[in-house]
């Protein structure tokens, strides 16, 4: 397995500059090799990390639980 780490406040900043998601990039990475995206604070601590699919089918799953669970998240700061 190929670990990919990214630190995540640059990554997210270029996202936001270029106007694309992240899930746009994902698909741009999906190969026939497994893939851990790990995203790094400032300090380069694990924030959290991602096991890339290898099919789009399963990464467009992936958005949708990940736009479900951020929303509930978002609700439960109001």
């Amino acid at each position: 397995m190929k670990n990919i780490q990214i630190k995540a406040s640059s990554f997210f900043e270029l996202l936001k500059m270029k106007d694309t998601s992240m899930w746009e990039i994902f698909a741009q990475m999906i190969d026939a090799d497994k893939k851990e995206i790990i995203f790094l604070d400032d300090e380069e601590k694990v924030l959290f990390n991602y096991l890339l699919p290898n099919n789009l089918e399963k990464l467009e799953e992936d958005r949708k639980q990940f736009s479900e669970e951020y929303a509930e998240k978002l609700s439960g700061l109001n």
